[in-house]
């Protein structure tokens, strides 16, 4: 059987963390089974389902280059449309319902939703699942009629068995088994002719030939009343996989307290997509040797449903961060570059580098690739090249003005002034040959050297190699710093 799994969101909001895992555990099984990856819009949710929020997620599918064989931008007439109000324009779901209604799997329900809540609140009174009572399941011709005489719409119910169970294998969670006793008599259609999810799916996951349903646990509830409607219409369910819940440290569902949840947030942060996709892949999954970073296609090579794991994984943004720097470092400094571009473009941010030197700036993110974490971070660790000079405070007190290290830190910036104008910049072990001999002419540390170069020319104490910076920053720019700093602080 040809593998074909797909993935399903709602759009009613942004793509999530879930979700992409989701979408990612589709994808990793379709490209290394050979199979197909579908991209399906199940948007039956009128009050919150919105054209930009589809936009959203497939604009964060692409950003995660989790790419679709068939969906949006690519209908294959054979299954298409990929939208589901679509399909139920075309009356794909209706004819189904007509199956179920004359074969007596399902019946209409005229009950008011005030009705069937206070059916429900009996139920739990009386300690019993708290469900629809099946009080439209056997109506008389008469009986309809006269509801329908009354101006009742009705919606459309499946009539679920009394007795017995569903049972499934499943790749995550291995047998699982529910009772037909403690399922209710559910929606297949809404009043107003629009399937409900567990109707739509089904309907459209058999046409679209799904072999595989890979999701949430969150529909492990589900997929009895799912299953139900494959045997009443004498479908072959497809083989279901219930992906693991993820928590936050707390061990509560994630959610926004615990950081962000939207995956264009982490975009917007500075998170590169390959590093994102190598975390999400390790939440509920991992190899036999708990490999932690997986580069270029190692991910599809070693991915397997049969490692997922069914405890509920939980999600760790310290973890994420510190990948993401391993990711960093992984890059080349052109990579860097370009991708920090695209950031900027992308968050509308062009004024952070307003009017800054391109091969100024690539030199520069290059002396700091290895302490960048996020792509956020670069404005932050190389401004100091760009903007006029400014001085933390701290390193002015404790480098230049202190007690102890006032009259060395003059006399060398002095003779920087003096020496610098004769000396080679074209290497920087050249410049750090420079510094270790003034050291040692003045007969101070090599440290009464060079902190004091650093403060002058950056203002601050940290930040890239001294002898590296001095040399991008060049000749006639370090000067010109040096004499400030000595200006503003040793004048007199």
């Amino acid at each position: 059987m040809a593998i074909r799994v797909r993935f399903a969101p709602s759009p009613t909001g942004d793509l999530h963390i879930g979700g992409v895992r989701t979408a990612l555990f589709n994808y990793l099984y379709a490209k290394k089974e050979k199979g197909t990856f579908v991209l399906r819009i199940e948007d039956t949710d009128e009050a919150r389902s919105t054209e930009s929020s589809t936009q959203i997620i497939i604009n964060a599918m692409k950003w995660l280059k989790l790419g679709w064989d068939e969906g949006p931008g690519n209908e294959l007439s054979q299954y298409a449309p990929y939208y589901q109000m679509k399909r139920k324009e075309q009356g794909i779901y209706q004819k189904y319902i007509d199956i179920l209604l004359e074969k007596g799997y399902a019946y209409k329900c005229y009950c008011t939703p005030e009705e069937v809540e206070k059916m429900r609140e009996q139920a739990r009174l009386a300690k019993q699942p708290p469900k629809y009572n099946g009080h439209c399941a056997n109506l008389t011709k008469e009986q309809r009629e006269q509801y329908e005489k009354e101006g009742r719409t009705a919606v459309i119910r499946f009539k679920m068995p009394k007795e017995g169970k569903i049972e499934f294998e499943d790749i995550v969670r291995g047998h699982v088994s529910f009772e037909n006793a403690l399922l209710d008599d559910f929606v297949l259609m809404k009043a107003n002719g629009v399937p409900t999810y567990n109707f739509a799916c089904v309907i459209d996951d058999y046409l679209m030939e799904m072999s595989h349903v890979i999701r949430g646990d969150d529909h492990i509830s589900n997929t009895p009343r799912q299953i139900h409607v494959y045997k009443a219409l004498g479908w072959e369910p497809p083989t279901f996989a219930h992906l693991s819940m993820i928590l936050g440290s707390d061990g509560a569902r994630l959610s926004k307290r615990h950081g962000h949840t939207s995956v264009l947030e982490y975009r917007k942060e500075g998170y590169l997509q390959d590093a994102l996709i190598n975390y999400l892949a390790l939440l509920g999954w991992s190899t036999q040797d708990s490999q932690q970073l997986f580069f270029g296609n190692s991910l599809i090579e070693n991915f397997s449903l049969d490692r997922c794991n069914s405890s509920p994984a939980t999600f760790d943004p310290s973890k994420l961060l510190w990948m993401n720097g391993e990711y960093i470092r992984n890059k080349s400094d052109q990579e860097i570059f370009d991708l920090f571009l695209d950031w900027i473009s992308w968050t509308k941010q062009d004024d952070l580098i307003k009017g800054w030197d391109r091969a100024l700036l690539k030199k520069a993110i290059s002396l700091e690739h290895e302490k960048i974490k996020l792509l956020k971070d670069i404005p932050g660790l190389v401004d100091f090249f760009f903007k006029e000079l400014s001085f933390d405070q701290t390193a002015v007190d404790k480098i230049l003005l202190s007690d102890t290290k006032k009259d060395s830190a003059k006399q060398v910036l002095q003779e920087c002034i003096i020496r610098l104008p004769n000396q080679d910049f074209g290497s920087p072990e050249a410049l750090e040959m420079f510094a270790r001999n003034l050291a040692q002419e003045l007969g101070v540390s090599n440290s009464k050297v060079f902190h004091p170069i650093r403060v002058a020319i950056s203002g601050r104490t940290q930040g890239p190699s001294l002898f590296h910076m001095m040399e991008v920053m060049g000749k006639d720019e370090v000067l010109k710093r040096i004499q400030q700093t000595a200006d503003k602080y040793f004048k007199n």
